[in-house]
């Protein structure tokens, strides 16, 4: 998690103020904002390839794909975040007019940084995972072409890895398959 920007405990209105004409995003969680560090090239292709794979298999679906500038909220956790890629599918829920923070995601994929992975994995997955309409998480490495699959199964998450170019990963709640050739297309020698 990145650095706090404000000292003082802030409402989940005063965020949303201020976010809405921040030069560059912030986090929240329970008061406190914090700021978000920029992405590699790599993070960013990634993000795109990522994106551009499901917007391809997502075309005249009821499912809409948004990369890096959705906001999230988690209402359970009084949190709200930026995943890199974020999917709905059926109606988006906004939480309100401005149309830039979303209440009902299906599928949640980060990929990992040095200075965000254990944030990636512990603290915003357990928030995530209080979402009631999230039924899955990616996990996509940037140094290697590997991606961990959160799965919904009840209570449970059930994690599946796919490692290697030749691999795929079936996203079960959006009934798409990510290549890994694809999602690392340009960002690793040999992809």
């Amino acid at each position: 998690m990145s650095d706090v920007v404000t000292p003082a405990h802030v409402t989940a209105e005063e965020y949303l103020f201020l976010e809405r004409s921040a030069p560059y995003k912030n986090e929240f969680h329970d008061g406190q904002v914090y700021a978000m560090t920029g992405a590699s090239r790599e993070h960013n292709l990634i993000a795109f390839n990522v994106a551009g794979e499901l917007n391809s298999q997502l075309k005249n679906r009821p499912c809409e794909a948004y990369v890096s500038n959705m906001r999230v909220k988690v209402a359970e956790a009084r949190s709200y975040h930026y995943p890199d890629v974020v999917v709905v599918c059926g109606m988006p829920q906004f939480e309100d007019a401005h149309v830039d923070t979303l209440l009902n995601p299906t599928l949640l994929i980060e990929v990992l940084s040095p200075s965000t992975e254990a944030y990636d994995r512990g603290g915003k997955f357990a928030h995530y995972r209080k979402i009631p309409t999230l039924n899955e998480y990616l996990l996509v490495a940037q140094d290697q072409p590997s991606i961990e699959r959160y799965l919904r199964q009840g209570d449970a998450w059930i994690l599946t890895e796919a490692v290697g170019l030749e691999a795929d990963v079936p996203l079960e709640s959006i009934d798409c398959v990510l290549s890994l050739r694809e999602v690392y297309d340009k960002v690793l020698s040999g992809a």
